[in-house]
């Protein structure tokens, strides 16, 4: 029994820093609290002295993960289908698209590589996609099952950080398409999915020719039709911003449309009115001498309904008085 009560004792005592023995017993915590605090054996995990590559894990097949290959148009995973794994995307393009009950797609977001897809699988209770997950052009993506994504979160501090600051990222990501969306107009939201799409502002080589997509999945995604988005992307062409000869082109003077809202044709439409009066100052005179003859002819017709419209006036105007 006082076996028990010392060692009992001694641990309280070392933990409160009041017991300093010579000696540590079997010499595992350092002598006081402080010492620990300086040296990290407080809420350190044990396996610290070990590394884990995120990167190697993230690129080769293993246990509980597979690599998968998309041609375009395959989906990684449909709507209504149950939310049991997550995507890495090593190579390609993909995107995220809803369907409503009427019928009508629109699409979410854009997906290149280096981005996780299906993410949603790890919440507490496993459920339903709320998405449908398709390749844009050719992809390869590791398809990881959720237990072992939710097994080296678990034990991998390294992963687990590399994976948080994907979610931050993809957070700020979604609420910079929110903000868009709310306030700007839909000819610089079109400008903004361009760059995204070219990948402007990402460090290393960028390809700034975008991957194939129709107007139909522009105008889905900036919230317009077809025909805004045609007239804009010609408008683009004419000024520079973007060239396609079978691939479209993002060049970088179409970041001055998101950065410095530059739009040559928005200046010329304020002085609208007197670029007007000076195209027809000179057609007034030509006007006037083609109606010169009419004015007596309507006068003539008038003449014998302005008694009538006055006593009608006059009829009404005691009515109103009262």
């Amino acid at each position: 029994m006082s076996e028990v009560f010392f060692c009992c004792f001694y641990g309280f005592a070392t933990i409160t820093g009041d017991f300093q023995p010579k000696e540590p017993f079997l010499d595992i915590h350092p002598p006081n609290r402080a010492n620990r605090l300086e040296r990290g054996y407080i809420l350190k995990n044990r396996d610290t002295l070990s590394t884990f590559d995120c990167a190697a894990f993230l690129a080769n097949a293993g246990l509980g993960r597979k690599i998968v290959e998309l041609k375009p148009k395959e989906t990684f995973f449909s709507q209504g289908d149950l939310a049991n794994t997550v995507f890495y995307l090593q190579t390609g393009r993909a995107k995220l698209t809803v369907v409503s009950q009427n019928g009508k797609e629109a699409t979410i977001t854009l997906l290149s590589a280096g981005d996780f897809v299906g993410e949603e699988s790890l919440a507490s209770i496993p459920g339903l996609r709320l998405a449908t997950a398709s390749a844009v052009n050719s992809c390869t993506a590791l398809k990881i099952a959720r237990d072992e994504m939710a097994r080296v979160m678990h034990d991998e501090p390294a992963f687990a950080d590399f994976f948080l600051k994907f979610m931050l990222t993809r957070s700020m990501r979604t609420q910079a398409d929110l903000v868009d969306q709310l306030f700007n107009s839909s000819e610089k939201r079109l400008a903004r999915i361009l760059l995204i799409m070219a990948e402007f502002g990402k460090p290393g080589e960028r390809d700034t020719f975008i991957p194939p997509i129709s107007q139909e999945t522009l105008a889905g995604m900036i919230g317009t039709t077809r025909s805004r988005v045609s007239f804009f992307m010609n408008r683009f062409r004419t000024l520079g911003y973007i060239s396609y000869n079978g691939r479209i082109q993002v060049n970088r003077s179409l970041l001055n449309v998101v950065l410095l809202d530059q739009l040559p044709e928005h200046n010329a439409q304020k002085p609208l009115l007197p670029v007007i009066g000076t195209i027809l100052k000179p057609v007034i005179p030509i006007v006037e001498t083609i109606l010169k003859p009419v004015i007596p002819i309507v006068k003539t017709l008038l003449k014998p309904v302005i008694p009538i419209v006055e006593a009608v006036k006059r009829k009404l105007s005691p009515e109103v008085g009262d």
